[in-house]
């Protein structure tokens, strides 16, 4: 049986107009290249930048979903209304397109870190098409033309070239899951194509140069619009500007054929784009494709889309010009040789010039029996109580987790075991995660997100606001700067710890109260990422916040002492990385050191601050994750200072660990005008069912100038300068009376009394009152939030501010002043 989406072309067929159905095309090319772009431009950018709303779907499959809405009804009229069975067909593969697209974004209902799942889910979801399209279409049992085949793995060949200097593999089940999903994807656009546009070519030729120039823009749009619905995180883009562009090169390989023969080749369509899918689903790293634009990875993704482009268009050309002369191309030996060396290139630029190797993701595994230190809690003197804790849980963490280490060594997995949360960090995929659920031992698997490495050294970050000249803002509205000058009180003698980006060492703000400023790393430095030998930081973040600790014009409490930690060196983190910093705050070891035994608690840090979470979606915390790491820095006497987030002010926004968390104190921003921070994220905390208020405190957290790497300055925003104001203080109290140090409930009750009420409103209102003098400021708060900030029930608007705490403010602003006062009072 043959192949059919029309009949043959007849003389009736003949004798139809074909300007409508021209037209009809053109005026479906522009719509569905404008929905299909747009919604997934949407979906990424909000992925991005936007606040992901709980109640509701993915916005990546919400757009999708209403991409096929708007594609299918157009598409479907055009299948029953366009007369001409070669522009029929155009809408007929359009249509079919999308509708592969829908099979392929059902999937995206998985978290973002699900990528093995995901794609798993998708084959399966492609093996039904495939079916379907078996049902619908009749198909020739054997087929036999191969005479492209070579011109597509050559096509392929150099479709792959950037790929291989810019592309990074991921694990071995990664690729060898892409490589399955690529090969079921090119085997079903090959088809689909076949019995839509290539048949009707096969019926109604208008020569090989027009059926060429068309083609090209017709199976690339299908491509397109198919490929939206591919992988997620963004990697739909790559895929689908990538494609298009190699539209004629794909018509040109359809052509390449026995004289005859029925239909057009497809095989080589789809060997070509199974090869070409395989490149970027095997090589882009889909959680680097979430990055605001903050790491080579994305740069470098795009670069090798930029160049794919680029060649798929020279080549287009090449296949137009020659269209005439494509049916008569038959393989030689010549040619075989030729697609040998292209591949053999294709591998050795990537092992010369790329990232070779296999850089997967990692599997959390959180152990049954968590360690229960809150009796040491009442050890009074502080390095006795941290050291007990560091005691007891490595000791618990190395019995209990004996059975799985051995079983892990014994089968070959690189692991890494965790005391303040028992778990163990393992490399492994989806069937490791199956297996190790089935433990007895093992409470729950959680992901591990991994960035893949890039392409040379990260770049470092510069400021260019101009350094300060007197105390900022910030520092003045808490009150630090009269701590300083009335109370005499700096800092001193307090050692802080940032987990964060990194620092720069030897900028002017940080220099002299570095602790290892005399060389000396080990107890000082950890870098888990890259193991750098002495404090770098390559974005900015980590020297910002730590500046505002304690840098000496910009920081609250600028005689304190730090060490650091990098756990977001590049924007992304997990679980694991951030016990890693929070290991080495409580204890920490030298460079080449042990955690679990070389720990030494008397030179931990004694007041922590983390401008970081770790969301479920992202990086793979669940609300637990970091409850007991939490809990135990608290009974060893280490005050935890973490950021609200920046998803507000959205209520139920305090959504991820560690900042829903009652052992940790919990900060949001204001402006320099006293108002609510558009960003900072409000409570309650609902993720984990608590109903807990947060945020606890709010801090100056817009415009604040800090350090930045390369000794210069920079102005930001976010929770993540809020809360080192909070550290700060912290800093100074237990510097002005150190009988505070380690009692965390105590320091905790001075913050939280001596708090400034907050006076100030949300920037909604503000803008508000400016519209209208006789606005109602309540029910204003309630319109305006639920149009711009989505608050279905307009929660905001219910909060009674006067009320402490709540969960815009929590219990007001950070006044140090009055906190140090009454630490002093406390002596």
């Amino acid at each position: 049986m043959t192949d059919t989406v029309t009949p043959p072309k007849s003389a009736g067929a003949a004798a139809a107009p074909r300007w409508p159905g021209r037209l009809a095309v053109v005026a479906a090319f522009l719509w569905t290249f404008a929905v299909t772009y747009g919604a997934q431009m949407t979906a990424w950018s909000g992925a991005v930048f936007g606040t992901p709303d709980p109640n509701l779907p993915p916005l990546d499959v919400r757009a999708s979903l209403l991409q096929a809405i708007l594609l299918a009804l157009p598409l479907l009229l055009g299948v029953r209304l366009v007369r001409a069975p070669r522009y029929r067909a155009v809408f007929a593969a359009w249509l079919q397109a999308t509708l592969v697209m829908v099979a392929l974004a059902l999937p995206r209902l998985l978290p973002s870190t699900a990528t093995q799942a995901l794609m798993l889910l998708q084959i399966v979801a492609l093996l039904v098409v495939a079916w379907l399209l078996r049902r619908r279409y009749a198909f020739a049992a054997a087929v036999t033309e191969l005479d492209a085949t070579p011109w597509a793995l050559g096509a392929a060949a150099l479709f792959a070239l950037p790929w291989a200097v810019y592309g990074v593999f991921g694990a071995v089940f990664d690729t060898t899951v892409a490589l399955l999903l690529a090969l079921v994807f090119g085997l079903v656009m090959g088809r689909l194509l076949a019995v839509t546009w290539l048949e009707a070519c096969r019926v109604d030729s208008h020569g090989p140069r027009r059926d060429l120039g068309t083609g090209g823009l017709v199976m690339g749009m299908a491509l397109v619009i198919a490929a939206s619905g591919l992988s997620h995180n963004g990697l739909q883009l790559a895929l689908m500007v990538s494609l298009a562009a190699w539209g004629w090169v794909m018509a040109g390989l359809a052509t390449v054929r026995q004289p005859g023969a029925t239909p057009r080749n497809w095989l080589a369509v789809a060997l070509f784009v199974a090869l070409a899918v395989f490149a970027l689903l095997a090589m882009v790293d889909t959680d680097g494709m979430l990055l605001e634009a903050m790491d080579r990875l994305l740069a470098q993704t795009w670069t090798a889309v930029g160049v794919s482009v680029l060649a798929g268009w020279l080549l287009g050309v090449v296949a137009w010009l020659a269209a005439r002369r494509l049916p008569a191309w038959r393989p030689t030996r010549g040619l075989g040789v030729t697609v040998g060396v292209l591949w053999l290139a294709v591998y050795g630029l990537h092992l010369s010039a790329g990232v070779p190797g296999a850089h997967g993701d990692r599997l959390f595994v959180v152990m049954n029996e968590q360690a229960d230190v809150h009796a040491l809690a009442a050890i009074d003197e502080p390095v006795v109580r941290r050291t007990a804790v560091y005691t007891e849980l490595t000791s618990h963490a190395a019995d209990s987790q004996a059975g799985l280490t051995r079983a892990l060594a014994r089968l070959g997995y690189a692991y890494t075991p965790y005391y303040l949360v028992n778990a163990v960090e393992v490399q492994g995929g989806l069937p490791t995660r199956l297996w190790l659920s089935l433990r007895r031992d093992v409470d729950r698997v959680l992901p591990s997100p991994q960035l893949r490495p890039t392409r040379g050294p990260l770049t470092v970050a510069a400021g260019v606001a101009p350094a300060p000249d007197a105390a900022q803002w910030n520092l003045t509205d808490i009150g630090a700067a009269r701590v300083w000058t009335e109370l005499g009180v700096t800092g001193a003698g307090v050692v802080v710890g940032q987990s964060d980006s990194g620092a720069q060492a030897d900028h002017p703000e940080l220099a002299d109260s570095y602790r290892g400023r005399d060389g000396q790393q080990d107890y000082n430095w950890f870098d888990p990422w890259q193991h750098t030998p002495a404090p770098v930081d390559f974005g900015g973040h980590g020297t910002h916040t730590l500046g505002s600790v304690l840098g000496n014009t910009v920081g609250v409490a600028p005689d304190a002492q730090w060490i650091a930690c990098a756990n977001l060196t590049r924007n992304l983190g997990n679980a694991a990385l951030y016990l890693d910093c929070w290991q080495f705050m409580l204890a920490p070891f030298p460079q080449d050191g042990d955690p679990m035994a070389d720990g030494d608690p008397a030179q931990g840090a004694q007041v922590l601050n983390n401008s970081w979470g770790c969301p479920q979606n992202e990086e793979g915390c669940d609300p637990e994750s970091l409850q007991s790491a939490a809990a135990a820095l608290r009974t060893a006497g280490v005050f935890t200072v973490v950021s609200a987030g920046n998803s507000g002010p959205r209520c139920h926004t305090v959504d991820a660990a560690p900042a829903i968390y009652a052992d940790v104190l919990t900060v949001g921003a204001v402006d320099q005008n006293g108002n609510l921070a558009p960003f900072s994220s409000t409570g309650p905390v609902t993720v984990d069912g608590s109903g807990r208020t947060k945020p606890d405190l709010l801090a100056p957290g817009v415009d604040v100038l800090s350090a930045y790497p390369g000794g210069t300055y920079e102005l930001a925003s976010g929770t993540s300068m809020a809360g080192p104001h909070v550290a700060g203080v912290v800093a100074l109290m237990w510097s002005a009376n150190p009988a505070l140090v380690g009692d965390i409930a105590r320091t905790e009750q001075i913050l939280l009394e001596t708090a400034r009420p907050f006076s100030g409103g949300l920037e909604t209102d503000i803008i508000s009152a400016q519209m209208s003098e006789d606005l109602d400021l309540p029910a204003a708060r309630v319109e305006l939030i639920n149009q711009a900030f989505g608050s279905g029930d307009g929660c905001l608007a219910t909060v009674d501010l006067a009320q402490v705490p709540n969960n815009v403010a929590g219990y007001g602003v950070v006044d140090a002043f009055a906190a140090v006062e009454a630490a002093l009072a406390a002596r």
